[in-house]
């Protein structure tokens, strides 16, 4: 499986032929999608989102000094030391206080929940994954650069399905589907993982020889950024709303 950031695009291949294409949103260009080689070893269903430090320290507790009842519209959870720590009273927190070193943030799985519905867990030292979104309309974006680094996958749901085709129980179509419609975590370990690259390619040519160029949005490509490049395009609509996501 093959991630360009740069093109904003996923394909499924197998037998050298991609089976699948999807949109994706990547990395915001402050906080760029990682280089990465790993392999999908699961999925998970109704995920919990623990928030990354990171995300915590610059997006999360400067929102809350300013939105405190964020967390619970978002249904948040503050704890103490650890994921697995004790549950804090937020509403007794000084947000301007606090300190990410300290406390954890972990967001109930649903469908306001960052990641989605659906999680494909692939290890690796930067600490990336794709996931569903919430956040639909945003596919519809030419330049999807949104992220915190991960990568959100349109149509994740039947990526799931071809990604977990020859695991048992899962011969006939329609496995996700009914995992979904029973609202129940689970974690589905595939005993054939899939490999995954995350790249960063702005150009290259076609099978008829047409050449296609991407932005760089991350200015790996030796150029400085032109100006403009990400103007939104009017036909696009408004910007997006503020999400926390990763």
């Amino acid at each position: 499986m093959l991630v360009n950031a740069a093109a904003f695009q996923l394909e499924a291949v197998e037998h050298h032929q991609v089976e699948l294409r999807h949109r994706v949103i990547a990395g915001k260009p402050e906080r760029p999608t990682p280089t990465v080689h790993a392999t999908i070893r699961a999925l998970n269903f109704f995920p919990f989102w623990r928030v990354p430090e990171s995300v915590a320290t610059l997006d999360l507790i400067p929102r809350l000094v300013k939105e405190p009842e964020y967390l619970r519209k978002e249904q948040i959870r503050v704890l103490s030391g650890s994921f697995n720590g004790p549950e804090i009273d937020a509403t007794s927190m000084d947000w301007r206080q606090a300190d990410a070193n300290k406390i954890k943030f972990r967001q109930d799985p649903g469908p306001q929940n960052a990641l989605g519905l659906l999680r494909l867990d692939m290890p690796n030292s930067e600490g990336v994954y794709m996931h569903d979104t919430p956040m639909k309309p945003l596919f519809n974006q030419r330049v999807r650069a949104f992220s915190a680094g991960c990568v959100r996958v349109q149509d994740v749901f039947a990526l799931g399905e071809w990604i977990a085709r020859y695991e048992p129980g899962w011969e006939r179509p329609g496995r996700v589907r009914e995992i979904l419609q029973a609202g129940q975590a689970m974690d589905i370990t595939l005993t054939r993982p899939v490999a995954v690259y995350f790249t960063y390619i702005t150009a290259w040519a076609e099978p008829d020889g047409t050449i296609e160029f991407r932005p760089d949005i991350y200015g790996r490509d030796g150029l400085r950024e032109v100006a403009g490049l990400h103007e939104r395009d009017p036909a696009e609509g408004p910007a997006p709303p503020w999400s926390l996501a990763p």
